[in-house]
């Protein structure tokens, strides 16, 4: 038996606890009498997160619940295999679960034909559906759904006691998830999923990928002020709100004013 690395008690992160990366962060809520997944990360790897769930003595028959906190690949590739040999049900917010349970490449990033990037992306059917104000009891503890778009539309994250599970909301260098058309990104909802992180009284941010640090405003505060400003950049095309550049000359075409040079 192998022993198990607690980051808090009642959570393993299954990174720290193989001691070498596996693509994303893997974390295991340990209910005592039965546990859970907060994604499962690749396929190429899910035979070592089941191996190393084994090894800490954890019956795999007494896995709840497999959750993707969100629907790229990178968090969910193995759900539909983990699923199989799990023999559990999957949970996710029903607009992820649109693309998980279709295997939708582009929404997934599993497909990325601009950079020669393609990886299957096996559909998976997702048993429980999850929003906002919802609850998931694993064994002795209970998890707090909050859905937080912004990266995707279906981004979802988890408060336990002082912790939140964050997903790719907010890194400890204060970058964000991907902010991209092709799934789904929205500023204005990434910038109010971000102040409601700043904002709450959880002491931990639990990221899906990166070490997890302590909830400080100035690291939510610098991310909120750069996505604020993106939000009127070209730099991130039909994400953006507004363009004012294109907005002011397209007026001073229409008044017959040339520009100054």
């Amino acid at each position: 038996m192998r022993p198990r690395k607690y980051l808090f008690p009642g959570v393993i992160e299954l990174n720290l606890q193989a001691g070498r990366p596996l693509g994303v962060n893997i974390y295991l809520i340990d209910g005592g009498t039965e546990f859970a997944l907060i994604d499962v990360g690749q396929d190429d790897t899910l035979d070592e997160v089941i191996e190393l769930i084994r090894d800490m003595d954890f019956p795999l028959s007494k896995c709840k619940l497999l959750i993707a906190t969100h629907a790229d690949a990178d968090h969910i590739q193995g759900l539909a295999r983990a699923r199989e040999r799990l023999r559990t049900k999957t949970a996710a917010h029903p607009r992820a679960a649109t693309a998980i349970e279709s295997g939708d490449l582009v929404e997934t990033y599993a497909s990325i034909s601009a950079q020669d990037f393609n990886i299957p992306m096996p559909p998976c059917k997702i048993d429980v559906k999850l929003d906002e104000g919802d609850d998931v009891k694993v064994g002795k503890v209970k998890l707090k759904v909050w859905h937080t778009p912004g990266h995707t539309p279906g981004q979802l994250s988890f408060k336990l006691g002082n912790l939140l599970f964050s997903g790719d909301n907010i890194y400890k260098d204060g970058c964000v998830g991907a902010i991209d058309a092709h799934h789904g990104s929205h500023f204005p909802s990434y910038i109010a999923s971000l102040k409601r992180i700043r904002d709450d009284d959880a002491e931990f941010l639990l990221p899906s990928h990166g070490p997890p640090f302590r909830n400080q405003k100035k690291i939510l505060q610098g991310a909120i002020d750069r996505l604020a400003k993106y939000q009127h950049m070209a730099d991130f095309g039909t994400c953006t709100v507004s363009w004012p550049l294109q907005e002011q000359y397209e007026k001073d075409i229409l008044a017959g004013k040339m520009p100054e040079l």
